[in-house]
């Protein structure tokens, strides 16, 4: 047991993984030794060029050090449909699926689901940032690993959020709609566990996470038990998938009382605002740079405006988005509903971009004026006391402005 898990938290199985899916390093056995585009390869530069970008380095881990950031290696790739499905797939556990499809049932589906939802995945997420910084569990290595993404390296990898993040929301959506709309028992679980593992397979593709990272839910209790591996403490062992059911379980039975309080109490504006701020303050520290408590707190912070915002709406009763038409399935949705749902989705995109650029912003213009650096000064935004605020600023007002501002505006648009 102990032999296998150590080859399931190693590098060897994530590479074969990729060779598998016709990703190879430039100049490997069976890669084709090009790199050349024309030749099916993706050339990703090197570091060795003077105009090269370059990073600091990612924190050392294990007695390792990683390249600089942002040097990524050359690669080949065999089989395009892994290649654009996983990075589609990956694409599912950030920012750009977050700002999109919240807002989306938000505006088109229903305001408990999209509340729910938002709930159980700010505090997900919260909890799997945290545990990065706090357990340092290395990514894998590279070679054998090609890596396809180096932003995400910088961070340690255990637990993977792209798997929490897939998971909480995939399952707390199917949780929250199955007793609300009429569809197939079986068809959103189903859907459910192939968003996830989609997600969580990517994370492989891409060279992010070891197979135990992301699937230890299987071994977490054998290898708790091991004597002889004394890198990894018991707390180490658990995985984003693992946590994110945990955390499903255990909230919800406790999902009507929390809707029930944010939307009532007359604390809940105060403590939406100075809990998220008092975690991301007291994130824990590195001893290198880790763009983890910043992802953190661009969480946080959205979920801070989105739960102002349904506050506020509830206080001064808001109209909700008309769902009957879900009621009775979601076949019954004609032409007009599809164009309507659509304009109200492309309508608030466009609204919460502009919010994003503007806030941004003018909170790197104050931070800036305050601490006395340009707002082009990339070094500056890391520190504590500019990335915190600037992020909490802009992300909440992101929030915010998807619950609030949006429906105001789909209101006097006439697309309530």
């Amino acid at each position: 047991m102990a032999r296998l898990l150590r080859t399931l938290r190693s590098s060897q199985p994530v590479a074969r993984f990729q060779r598998c899916c016709g990703l190879f390093p430039a100049g490997e056995e069976g890669g084709g030794g090009s790199g050349d585009p024309a030749e099916g390869g993706r050339d990703r530069g090197s570091c060795n060029g003077a105009g090269a970008l370059r990073r600091p380095a990612a924190p050392a881990r294990n007695g390792q050090r990683r390249g600089e950031q942002g040097c990524t290696q050359k690669y080949v790739v065999k089989n395009y449909f892994y290649y654009y499905l996983f990075k589609f797939s990956a694409a599912l556990g950030e920012e750009i699926f977050y700002i999109t499809f919240l807002p989306f049932t938000y505006w088109n589906i229903d305001h408990s689901v999209s509340r729910r939802m938002i709930i159980v995945w700010s505090i997900v997420m919260y909890i799997g940032q945290v545990s990065k910084d706090i357990l340092k569990w290395p990514r894998p290595l590279s070679p054998p690993v090609v890596k396809l993404e180096m932003r995400t390296d910088a961070e340690y990898g255990m637990p993977s959020t792209h798997a929490m993040a897939a998971t909480s929301i995939s399952f707390s959506f199917f949780i929250a709609t199955l007793n609300q709309y009429k569809y197939p028992f079986e068809l959103g679980l189903v859907a459910a566990f192939v968003f996830s593992t989609l997600v969580c397979l990517s994370r492989l593709y891409t060279g992010m996470h070891t197979v135990l990272s992301l699937c230890s839910w299987t071994g977490c209790l054998a290898l708790t038990k091991e004597k002889h591996l004394p890198i990894y403490p018991k707390q180490d062992v658990i995985g984003g998938a693992l946590i994110s059911a945990v955390l499903l379980v255990l909230l919800y039975p406790a999902w009507d009382v929390i809707d029930h309080l944010l939307l009532t109490s007359p604390f809940c504006p105060l403590l939406s605002i100075v809990v998220p701020l008092v975690l991301c303050y007291n994130y824990p520290k590195l001893d290198n740079y880790s763009p983890t408590r910043g992802d953190t707190t661009t969480i946080l912070g959205a979920g801070a405006g989105a739960t102002l915002g349904f506050w506020l709406n509830n206080q001064f009763a808001a109209p909700a988005y008309t769902n009957e038409n879900f009621q009775f399935g979601f076949h019954l949705i004609t032409t007009k509903i599809a164009v309507v749902m659509l304009a109200r989705f492309f309508i608030g995109i466009v609204v919460i971009l502009l919010t994003r650029q503007l806030m941004k912003s003018v909170a790197l213009g104050m931070l800036g004026y305050r601490y006395k650096f340009p707002m082009g000064d990339l070094e500056a935004r890391t520190r504590l006391e500019v990335e915190v605020p600037y992020k909490f600023i802009t992300y909440s007002s992101v929030g915010f402005s998807a619950t609030v501002i949006v429906p105001l505006l789909h209101e006097l648009l006439g697309l309530m």
